[in-house]
């Protein structure tokens, strides 16, 4: 009995050790269906609705078409060659950067204030912030309505205000001068997204560790020394990104500009994505419109990868302090 015993034993460890990596293999075959399965959806609108429009714009910049009827006029780089002569579209280009400019100038750093500030213990600070976030959670058509009213001629609030303040000079003219379009538009932009920006340094702020503060308090540094030394470079991973949104946001900026202005008065308000819409949609110049798309998008894509390849690249390998690596 005892020597069958043994040999019973003896004969099922192998078959123990054939059995396992069988098992971890099916497991393992099983694990990466259950992969594919999720990724297959993700990867096919993936492809649908953001590869494909990519290559037909490309493949429809080279045709001059009105997007009825086959694609027969090939005007290779024609389309582009125009598009860069064109003083209407270098405009668009200037105001794009013009309105990047102020983004990061004006509106990031009064967004760092206002969230250093109820940052603070401060009575009724979470209605401050509720308040300054709420503007951002509205739509852009509906924002760009609530402001074409404000600065309505004549009756407008903006209108009344300039009044009071003794600047009749700018009654009407809000948004019907080329010289006032932009820069009410640009009050516009920082009253809908400056919030957004706030909550994101409020949430860079929170997790800063209060023992760094503290000790830098005691060693002797002022509350100035304490920000400039300490809370700013420690933020940095946070304006940075926050940075990389307000210049894409600027550049790709269409529904807020389409309802107020339309691109006008005389294009003075027109960006790059009102071009587009403008000349696919309302000229049928489908072609030349797809040749503006491919600009954008490679403005856009050469941005991206520049900034994260020389401005984020120490943000993404760990680091939480300014810098950018070496």
């Amino acid at each position: 009995m005892k020597g069958g015993t043994e040999e019973r034993t003896g004969d099922a460890v192998p078959v123990r050790r054939t059995l396992a990596p069988a098992r971890s293999l099916l497991r393992g075959r099983r694990d990466r269906a259950a992969v594919a399965w999720f990724l297959v959806p993700a990867l096919v609108l993936f492809l649908v609705f953001v590869l494909a429009p990519i290559v037909v714009a490309v493949f429809t910049g080279f045709f001059k078409w009105g997007g009825i009827g086959p694609m027969d006029d090939f005007v290779g780089f024609g389309n582009y060659t125009r598009l860069f002569e064109d003083q209407v579209f270098l405009g668009d280009l200037g105001r794009g950067l013009y309105l990047i400019v102020l983004s990061v100038t004006v509106q990031l750093p009064f967004a760092l204030f206002t969230a250093v500030l109820l940052n603070q213990r401060l009575r009724g600070r979470a209605v401050y912030r509720m308040l300054f976030f709420a503007p951002y959670i509205l739509s852009e058509v509906v924002t760009a309505v609530l402001f074409t009213m404000i600065f309505l001629p004549g009756s407008g609030m903006a209108d009344h205000l300039a009044g009071l303040l003794g600047l009749e000079s700018l009654q009407g003219r809000w948004l019907a001068d080329p010289s006032t379009v932009m820069p009410t538009l640009f009050v516009v932009m920082v009253w809908k997204y400056f919030g957004f920006h706030m909550m994101l340094f409020l949430a860079g702020l929170q997790s800063i560790p209060s023992e760094i503060l503290e000790a830098a308090s005691i060693d002797g540094a002022g509350a100035w020394q304490r920000f400039r030394h300490v809370t700013l470079p420690l933020l940095g991973p946070t304006i940075r990104i926050s940075v990389f949104l307000s210049v894409i946001g600027s550049i790709q900026l269409f529904d807020l500009v389409w309802v107020m202005t339309a691109g006008g008065p005389n294009h003075s308000s027109e960006t790059m994505a009102i071009a587009m819409f403008q000349f696919g949609f309302k000229r049928y110049q489908v072609g030349y419109a797809s040749a503006i798309s491919v600009v954008l998008f490679m403005i856009s894509l050469v941005f991206s990868l520049f900034y994260q390849r020389y401005v984020l690249r120490r943000d993404l390998s760990g680091a939480v302090t300014s810098g950018g690596g070496r």
